[in-house]
C-alpha cells in the first residue's frame, strides 16, 4: 500500500489587477512559500485575511498548495 507525506506547503493570494483590451480580468498571485505542513486551513485563512489588507488589489481567491512525496 502507497503512503503519502506532506513535504511542502505554499499560500497564494490571487487578486483582480484589472481588465484587459478585450474585457477580460487580468489577475496577479503573490505566493508565500515554507508555510508549515502543520497549518489548519483556519490559521492560513487567518494570516490570508490579515495580508489582504495590505494589498492594493480585489482579493479573488485564496489556495493552499501541498506537495506530497508519494511511497511504498
Amino acid at each position: 500500500m502507497a503512503t503519502s507525506m506532506m513535504t511542502d506547503s505554499q499560500l497564494r493570494l490571487v487578486f483582480e489587477a484589472g481588465v484587459n483590451a478585450e474585457g477580460k480580468v487580468i489577475y496577479k498571485n503573490k505566493n508565500f512559500n515554507n508555510i508549515k505542513t502543520s497549518a489548519t486551513t483556519d490559521q492560513l485563512f487567518s494570516v490570508a485575511q490579515s495580508l489582504v489588507g495590505l494589498q492594493q488589489y480585489t482579493l479573488s481567491a485564496i489556495e493552499r498548495n501541498d506537495s506530497n512525496l508519494l511511497g511504498l
